[in-house]
């Protein structure tokens, strides 16, 4: 990085929301910026997190209490679901609140904004490098794999976690610090279960008005069965307590008690049970096949087994099929400006910090919360 004017030098590594954030957090305090990404072209998660709707943000009271990460509350409540939405009209893109509070622009797709961001870091002057992987430090200066090095005034490091490496993210550059990093593990995933054959007719079905039992408690949420098994939004936020190894049951009519599904089952004569199950408790075809999948042979009081059908997973799906990851940097690691105990003048953000937060708005809203806040404080760090 040639010192091409007084400014103060910021040089950002990861071109993804946490690292744009940075670098246009950093233009804005009066720093001449240079992103670099291993990448030929810049956030390409964020891309196709939007191909089928971007979901950015969730309008919720206590919006910070989901992320479970006290050292992640400030950031978050210096740039909140509000702080998105204004952010995004700032660069022509209106955005609306859907009826579960999910914010969305109105194009409902990722390209748009992510064009018109890059156009405004170009008129902030901020210089975008792509294919430019970094390798690591020589004393303080980053090298990249090409032999170019830079030495800037401060970094700030947004590789991400350790998913979807085809799109970038691939976690390799915990292996240049392992000393501050927390073991990365897979979040936001489907779980394995073995089929049987009578299931194939079924694989791609969503799953319906079945409560998700874990430790007693249970959650409302639509998933699917896929060929691996279980996947889908309302699976995913159990992924934390499932990857710890709780087991997971479901309740197959979740709005009506034991009782009552005893009442209303009675005494099926001669109809078929699967016609008997469908008439008497409106249960879908892919619940009946569960059904017969996970409790055969099935009881003669099958009411119990309905509110509680036990499920054996295998495990989570690979790190590599999940939408995010667990584990990164470690909060001990990084002081309250995200700047590394270790290295002075070095910063993180986004999803190489030790946080992990359900799908619906709340990964791309700590992203952009971390990267703003590194991005102002490596400036303010640069023009000391």
């Amino acid at each position: 990085m040639e010192r091409k004017t007084d400014k103060a030098n910021i040089a950002v590594i990861g071109a993804g929301p946490a690292g744009l954030m940075a670098a246009e957090a950093a233009a804005r305090a009066g720093c001449a910026v240079e992103v670099f990404d291993r990448m030929p072209s810049p956030a390409r998660k964020f891309l196709m997190a939007g191909k089928s709707g971007l979901n950015i943000t969730k309008i919720e009271e206590r919006f910070a209490d989901v992320y479970g990460c006290p050292p992640l509350r400030p950031m978050i409540n210096a740039f909140g679901p509000s702080d998105v939405r204004g952010w995004m009209d700032g660069l022509g893109q209106t955005s609306f609140v859907g009826s579960t509070g999910r914010v969305f622009p109105d194009a409902m797709k990722a390209s748009p904004l992510l064009r018109a961001w890059l156009a405004r870091l170009d008129g902030l002057g901020v210089t975008l490098h792509r294919r430019a992987c970094w390798a690591g430090w020589d004393g303080q200066a980053l090298v990249f794999e090409d032999g170019s090095a830079v030495t800037p005034d401060a970094t700030v490091l947004a590789m991400g976690g350790a998913s979807w490496r085809r799109l970038g993210s691939d976690g390799v550059w915990a292996a240049r610090m392992p000393d501050l990093v927390a073991p990365f593990a897979p979040s936001n995933v489907g779980f394995v279960v073995d089929w049987s054959p009578h299931m194939t007719k079924h694989l791609g079905a969503p799953v319906k008005n079945t409560g998700l039992i874990i430790e007693g408690v249970t959650h409302r949420g639509e998933f699917t069965l896929s060929a691996r098994g279980l996947e889908g939004g309302g699976l995913y936020p159990l992924t934390p307590t499932l990857r710890a190894g709780a087991a997971l049951a479901l309740d197959l009519k979740p709005d009506l008690t034991l009782a009552q599904i005893r009442d209303r089952l009675g005494d099926r004569g001669k109809t078929s049970l699967t016609t008997h199950l469908r008439k008497t408790l409106r249960l879908t075809p892919v619940q009946i096949a569960l059904l017969q999948e996970f409790a055969r042979p099935l009881p003669i009081d099958l009411a119990p087994t309905i509110k509680h059908l036990d499920v054996p997973l295998r495990g989570p799906r690979p790190m590599d099929e999940a939408i995010s990851t667990a584990g990164g940097l470690r909060w001990d690691t990084i002081d309250d400006a995200l700047m590394l105990r270790a290295r002075p003048g070095t910063f993180a953000a986004g999803e190489m910090l030790d946080w992990e937060a359900p799908t619906g708005g709340y990964l791309l809203t700590a992203c952009l919360a971390t990267g703003l806040w590194a991005g102002r404080k490596a400036a303010k760090w640069a023009q000391r």
